[in-house]
């Protein structure tokens, strides 16, 4: 197949690094260190992916205008979510939008809060643009000072904040919680665990506030044997569920703060003989791939990642020009929505 006849099929149908990984039944993430040149990457996978970009026709839709243009603006992303789904879905995203856009991605991990000011210092020396900041270090004030002290541009993204300065895209989760909780009520559940996500994260005290506001309005009383601290990972779910479990009393359903948790819950469940969702229905938050790879798939709430990505840097290269063109700094705040999707993993309770 000849170059032109790929951009001509590219053009009708357009393939994406998600449909190259699924074809050759890889990681996107692994995908895209091929094509970014990483050397942590076997001989094999190498040919593996290259082999199926040709048969595809895989190309980045900006390779010709990244080419012709002059400027190429580096936007840094400060990155450090506990959850593993969550984080290789919003890279490998961004690592598309980027493309798309044309401008080029500064990737600075930032795991704890010790390694903060290294972190922030190596991206800053970098002489990056603007700044992406994911959720959990968008809800972070002092590095957005930070940032701001240095004039660098930043969007923080799925906070849970109402009063962060300059952009931001905000997820209600409060309400998301709390509409989950209502369809637990309305299935018949009475007896329902909650596992709290990471105790430092902004977003896991407002779903656990959404699910408590939840059963107070059915006057459904709080059980708080039922209500587990669990970090936002798979294998804290899988411990948490298996508490609740092998109680002498267990819950009818279980709320995990986030998939990766649900999907340690139904492990546990599975561990424990019981089935999902005839014997115990659970749920999750985000709707991240791993939502649709486990049995059952995933009642969950879903999280608009692919938009939240697009937009954050829309807005964010857009106030890099507009800085540049001496306009002040912008103050802008958008509230994403969040959507209930039902699979299998949840039913009425067992009689």
């Amino acid at each position: 197949m000849t170059t032109r006849q790929r951009m001509s099929r590219r053009g009708r149908n357009a393939v994406t690094l998600h449909q190259v990984a699924k074809h050759i039944g890889v990681a996107p993430m692994t995908v895209s260190r091929v094509l970014s040149g990483h050397q942590n990457v076997s001989g094999a996978m190498r040919q593996r992916v290259l082999a199926a970009v040709e048969a595809l026709g895989y190309l980045p839709d900006a390779a010709a205008r990244s080419l012709a243009s002059a400027e190429t603006l580096k936007i840094g992303v400060l990155y450090g979510n506990p959850s593993a789904t969550f984080s290789s879905e919003f890279l490998v995203g961004l690592l598309e939008n980027a493309a798309q856009l044309g401008c080029q991605l500064v990737l600075q991990k930032c795991s704890t809060p010790r390694t903060q000011n290294t972190a922030v210092a190596k991206l800053l020396r970098g002489d990056i643009d603007g700044v992406v900041l994911p959720t959990p270090l968008c809800d972070s004030k002092r590095l957005l000072e930070v940032f701001e002290q240095a004039l660098v541009p930043t969007v923080a993204v799925g906070t849970g904040r109402q009063d962060l300065p300059g952009l931001s895209l905000r997820i209600d989760n409060f309400h998301a919680a709390q509409q989950m909780t209502r369809y637990l009520l309305g299935l018949g559940h009475r007896a329902i665990g909650f596992i709290l996500g990471h105790a430092s994260q902004i977003d896991s005290e407002q779903r656990y506030q959404g699910f408590a506001a939840a059963l107070a309005e059915a006057e459904i009383p709080m059980q708080r044997k039922w209500v587990k601290q669990g970090q936002y990972t798979y294998r804290s779910g899988l411990l948490v569920a298996e508490q609740l479990l092998r109680g002498p009393t267990r819950p009818t359903a279980i709320f995990a703060s986030n998939d990766d948790m649900a999907a340690g819950a139904v492990a546990a469940a599975h561990r424990l003989r019981l089935d999902v969702p005839r014997d115990l229905t659970i749920v999750g938050f985000d709707d991240t791939p791993l939502a649709t790879t486990i049995w059952p798939t995933l009642t969950t709430i879903r999280q608009p990642v692919g938009e939240l990505i697009q937009r954050s840097l829309e807005l964010l290269l857009g106030e890099v020009r507009n800085r540049r063109r001496g306009e002040p700094p912008e103050q802008k705040q958008e509230t994403m929505t969040l959507t209930l999707v039902k699979r299998e993993s949840a039913a009425a309770p067992p009689r």
